[in-house]
């Protein structure tokens, strides 16, 4: 009689599925992790998947990865390392391999490891049996013939049976997480309505692989993770994805804003996903308009934004480049236009499904003249739902195009997410000129609001206010066509001060001990890593001050004193120095740089490092 397995309580656990990109890794993720959600753990994801359509199969290029960090208490980052791997195929150990701390568990898919799977990366002989994986407890598992096994009476060829064995992997992981169960179910009945034997096969593999868990000796221990239940605010909670939060900002702002959502835009990786979503929501009178090209996409969003509608481009940096020309229309229009840029690898084509924070510069000054226009980042996927809707306040409140700077590990990667009250989100109404705004009865399309310097926006076909739209530089007040040199420098000055008036919150400076010397600051998706990185400095008795732009133009009114208040800045980013390099220029202080442009997100122990060492210089040095 075999002993039951021992139930182990864990108070957080780092998974990582790997395969290859046809063996259903991503699936297999997302089911894991809807059902860890379901179940009330914090957790944070990072999905990592090849450009390539279809990649060649076995191949290290062609390894994709689901990485999943979940946990009983509040947690910022899917993990540094996994302590459980899950590799369908030599390629996808050896592509992970050296990620994985001594000690860590590898369940390994057997059956491929023939000579030849072998040899495409590169081993001569199996790892499994030359001492390879000696640091590691490994769970050697025929995957592939267990599942055809279980499936031998399903009426499905062989090829087909065994497509099913990421589902039982999914189950025999279920089964040593304790994860619920029905929620999959009902996912893979519901995925595969229409092929219902399909629909069965795979619920079969999946409570396969949990039976196996169940009743095979090969697993000693399983692990009990409890619920989050002091991470949360009260409320209810979904988990969500950084473009899909994205998505459903954008159509609350146009609810809020009581206007009609309107989406110029073409497919672009990783910016697809918006599109996609936006489409389902024609019931929220959203449109959306797959164009032939960047630039008319952005034309059709701009040509919206005339006719009255919250217009909203999504893209990333290769189609920022193409539609830079129509932004700085946006911005001698004075038009409410909302440009979402998900950063990804560059430059060119780069790596399209790996993330980084290139696109700052690109943002701020890729026009030609003079045409400022606000940015601004979200710091977690579940933000990107807060940070879309402040993005729309600025646009509409000020009439300016606005940057709106997610990236790739945000857009893909998920977190929990407080579903919000309506009550809660910002009035974001705005009237539109109904009547002549002159005391002659005529209407000025640049008349100004003394507050925040926007310009009237005249819905096309209102009596009384037909006015000149165009790139050609306008007479204020009147929009008149206009060469003279003293207007055209006035009307420059006039859009900068514009973006430089607007309203944007001081910046919070987290500094507990209060005598800090060391301030780290970051913006956009280095938040995550940044914050576990300093709570674990803070936690050896290190006393570090930490800071988070979402307002990159303007700058927070109180960024300058905030950083002349520590005798070191560190700002960890994504790209060569971009955001530093602005600092320093701006507030003449010598910001320091730790930067990374890997594809991949900061590791909090790696930058907890940085951070220990110029803490300590810092405090060697003296103060300035």
């Amino acid at each position: 009689m075999s002993t039951p397995p021992t139930v182990k309580q864990l108070d957080r656990v780092v998974i990582r599925f790997a395969g290859d990109s046809g063996d259903g890794m991503q699936l297999t993720g997302d089911r894991f992790t809807a059902e860890t959600a379901g179940f009330g753990n914090d957790l944070s994801t990072l999905p990592n998947f090849p450009a390539e359509i279809r990649a060649p199969a076995g191949t290290l290029p062609g390894v994709s990865s689901f990485q999943l960090h979940f946990a009983d208490h509040d947690i910022l980052t899917p993990g540094d390392a996994p302590d459980i791997l899950v590799a369908m195929n030599p390629a996808a150990l050896r592509a992970n391999l050296a990620d994985l701390p001594r000690g860590a568990e590898i369940i390994v898919n057997t059956d491929e490891f023939s000579r030849r799977a072998l040899a495409k990366v590169g081993w001569s002989a199996s790892p499994l049996d030359d001492g390879t994986l000696e640091a590691y407890r490994v769970h050697p598992v025929a995957l592939t013939t267990l599942t055809a096994e279980a499936l031998k009476d399903s009426g499905l060829t062989r090829k087909d049976a065994e497509r099913a064995k990421n589902m039982f992997a999914l189950g025999l992981l279920s089964w040593m997480y304790h994860r619920p169960t029905e929620g999959t179910e009902r996912f893979l009945r519901t995925k595969f309505a229409r092929r219902p034997e399909l629909a069965e096969a795979n619920v079969t593999a999946f409570r396969a692989g949990w039976n196996y868990g169940e009743t095979t000796e090969s697993f000693a221990v399983s692990y009990e993770v409890a619920p989050a239940e002091r991470a949360f605010a009260p409320g209810r909670h979904r988990n969500i994805s950084g473009n899909l939060a994205l998505s459903l900002g954008l159509v609350a702002a146009a609810e809020r804003a009581s206007l009609p959502l309107f989406l110029g835009s073409y497919p672009i990786t990783p910016a697809s996903d918006i599109l996609h979503e936006l489409s389902k929501h024609k019931n929220f009178g959203v449109r959306t308009f797959q164009a032939e090209d960047e630039i008319a996409g952005i034309g059709a969003a701009l040509g919206a934004a005339f006719g009255g509608a919250l217009g909203v481009t999504t893209t990333s940096g290769p189609g920022v480049a193409l539609k830079s020309e129509t932004i700085g229309l946006a911005v001698s229009l004075e038009l409410p236009l909302l440009v979402v840029d998900i950063q990804r690898g560059g430059p060119s084509t780069g790596l399209p499904t790996k993330t980084e924070q290139a696109d700052l510069l690109q943002a701020m000054f890729g026009r030609n003249g003079e045409a400022p226009v606000p940015v601004l980042a979200p710091a977690t996927p579940a933000d990107c739902f807060t940070a879309a809707l402040d993005a729309a306040r600025i646009a509409l409140t000020y009439r300016t195009p606005v940057f709106l700077l997610s990236d790739g590990y945000l857009a893909n990667g998920s977190e929990p997410w407080r579903i919000p009250d309506v009550a809660e989100l910002p009035d974001l109404r705005v009237e539109f000129a109904t009547a002549p705004n002159r005391p002659d009865g005529s209407f000025w399309p640049y008349q100004r609001d003394p507050e925040t310097l926007a310009r009237p926006w005249a819905v096309p076909g209102t009596p009384g206010l037909e006015h000149r739209i165009g790139g050609i530089e306008k007479q204020d007040g009147t929009g008149n066509i206009s060469y003279d040199p003293a207007n055209h420098d006035h009307m420059v000055r006039l859009r900068q001060a514009k973006v430089d008036g607007i309203a944007v919150p001081d910046l919070e400076v987290d500094d507990p001990s209060g005598d800090a010397r060391l301030l780290v600051l970051g913006w956009g998706s280095t938040y995550g890593p940044i914050a576990a990185a300093v709570s674990e400095v803070r936690a050896a008795g290190g006393r570090v001050a930490t800071a988070h732009l979402r307002h990159l133009n303007p700058f927070p009114a109180n960024l300058g004193a905030a950083l002349r208040r520590y005798d070191r800045v560190l700002v960890p980013e994504m790209n060569l120095g971009q955001l530093a390099l602005l600092l320093r220029a701006r507030f003449l202080v010598d910001v320091r740089s730790h930067t990374q442009v890997s594809g991949m997100p900061f590791k909090a122990a790696q930058l907890a490092a940085v951070i220990e060492e110029n803490a300590k210089n810092t405090e060697a040095t003296g103060a300035h």
